[in-house]
């Protein structure tokens, strides 16, 4: 049966640009790269409905598409460029005969991401692909570093060019009403457990996983079930491509020991981040037991790298006390 969709004013501005951008693609009309904008850049903060929007464009699109997360698009490059011995061809693999990719969660904290998503936007105006892109940054908030921001604003000028940039926020977060969507319900099934002495597994039990040649320690695992401290796994040099290689396995995981994350260092905050991510976009069960509740353990780091983000997935998990 098909719902039809009520939309706020920011979000049928976006589908508007969006239908006429899925008629110009549908009638198979190439993009000769001199014609003006003809992607589409929605951002805004988290829970305003960009990935609902984009949903449903995607869904109207007929032609070659792809549609990559953040970091799923990184591990698959990486994995690719081994194969190949060359960035660039592992690109030409990714992209060859699509003509739509959307990219969802598009930031750029890092120097070296930032390399690599310009030599993607290279290939893309190449090929002539149109490009659609959900963020929580305005193009000019990407690589805010003020040491690095000069790297990448050749390509932040190359976005504003390109695509028709457009922010998605009425105000309201429809997250905090607990809409989910069904590709992200087994992520929000998860619980976030308040508890400053938990029942942890025992010594014996630990074991060292190999995702990638950093071991990672886990408290335990039970067959497709893994246990992780906090620290084990955010406070040592692991990666987002580690913990998507490690839910290709385990789809249950119970991060315990998470303290207030003012005192856990911008590092650790960062990878307990993407683990986050990693885990929603692959729509794994996850439990979160912290030391404090979540409003207390965000409390104080405000400014962190995808904070926000960060709060509103974690929001989405049953919360309760023990101990």
């Amino acid at each position: 049966m098909d719902v039809e969709l009520q939309w706020d004013d920011a979000q049928c501005v976006a589908v508007d640009r969006l239908e006429a951008t899925a008629r110009r693609l549908n009638r198979r009309r190439p993009w000769t790269g001199n014609r003006g904008p003809v992607g589409v850049y929605l951002w805004g903060p988290v829970g305003r409905g960009k990935t609902v929007v984009l949903d449903d464009f995607f869904s109207k699109v007929t032609v070659p598409k792809r549609r990559v997360h953040f970091h799923a698009f990184f591990d698959e490059l990486h994995r690719s460029a081994h194969m190949s011995g060359s960035v660039d061809r592992a690109m030409g693999e990714i992209l060859h005969g699509v003509r739509l990719l959307c990219f969802d969660e598009f930031h750029v904290h890092d120097v070296g991401d930032a390399t690599l998503l310009t030599l993607l936007l290279k290939h893309i105006e190449a090929r002539g692909i149109t490009l659609v892109v959900t963020s929580n940054y305005p193009p000019n908030g990407l690589l805010p570093n003020p040491l690095f921001h000069h790297v990448f604003q050749p390509s932040i000028d190359w976005i504003e060019r390109h695509l028709h940039v457009l922010p998605v926020d009425a105000g309201v977060d429809y997250r905090v009403g607990g809409t989910v969507n069904a590709e992200n319900e087994y992520f929000a099934s998860g619980r976030y457990i308040e508890s400053d002495d938990p029942i942890l597994p025992g010594e014996q039990s630990r074991q060292t996983l190999y995702p990638g040649s950093r071991g990672v320690s886990a408290l335990e695992v039970d067959g497709s079930a893994v246990w992780f401290d906090f620290w084990d796994l955010c406070a040592s040099p692991t990666a987002a491509t580690d913990y998507l290689v490690l839910t290709e396995t385990y789809r249950w995981w119970t991060i315990s020991g998470v303290p207030p994350l003012v005192g856990a260092g911008p590092d650790a905050i960062r990878r307990f981040a993407n683990v986050i991510d990693v885990l929603y976009d692959a729509n794994v069960a996850i439990t979160v037991i912290a030391e404090a509740p979540l409003t207390d353990l965000v409390a104080g780091a405000e400014g962190s790298v995808d904070l926000d983000r960060l709060t509103s997935r974690l929001s989405l998990l049953t919360a309760s006390v023990s101990g």
